[in-house]
């Protein structure tokens, strides 16, 4: 079904109502998907201290391309780990999320530290129907992306990269780089065009 445009006289701005995934691909059945649900609750976002190796296995029992060594501690939110990749002797801290509408890679010595936010998953500002803007992530080996991080859709962190804590990271960051967070301020205005 497509999208219907604003008629006249009506909002002008953002229209959420009209918004549609458009060519979005899950990557799973529904049926899949349910399954996953259920499996994490009790095994992924429960505060239980499961063992690591046991979330690797479920992971990849779902699709997800585990290496060696993971540690993963509780409460972790992976949304679809059929298009999740993790290296070798990864570290992924408490209340870890990872909103992978697209790829999300971590090579081999990635450690997240808790609360941190992968979000390969966005929406268009220049959208009134608020349409997709989802980009795959990759984290390069040796990085450590500190607490309380948000990495946003389309980014490459480089490899033995220190993402400070609180940092917002929207642009690929190069090898052997150390990120601060900086003060928020406002960059541009936002501009909307017709979809």
């Amino acid at each position: 079904m497509e999208p219907r445009t604003p008629q006249e006289g009506e909002y002008q701005g953002v229209r959420n109502d009209l918004f549609t995934p458009g060519d979005f691909d899950r990557g799973a059945s529904f049926l899949k998907e349910v399954a996953w649900q259920f499996i994490k609750i009790w095994f992924f976002l429960s505060p239980w201290p499961w063992p690591s190796r046991i979330k690797a296995s479920l992971l990849r029992l779902f699709g997800a391309k585990v290496g060696k060594g993971l540690v993963m501690r509780n409460r972790v939110n992976i949304h679809m780990p059929w298009k999740l990749t993790i290296g070798d002797h990864c570290w992924i801290g408490e209340r870890c999320e990872i909103l992978n509408l697209e790829p999300v890679t971590f090579e081999d010595h990635v450690s997240l530290g808790h609360d941190v936010y992968i979000a390969a998953a966005s929406h268009s500002i220049r959208s009134r129907t608020m349409a997709y803007a989802n980009k795959p992530i990759l984290i390069k080996r040796g990085t450590w992306v500190a607490t309380r991080t948000m990495i946003g859709a389309g980014v490459t962190v480089g490899e033995n990269c220190v993402i400070g804590a609180g940092s917002t990271v929207l642009r690929d960051v190069p090898d052997n780089s150390l990120v601060a967070p900086s003060r928020s301020t406002v960059i541009a205005q936002r501009v909307l065009t017709e979809d």
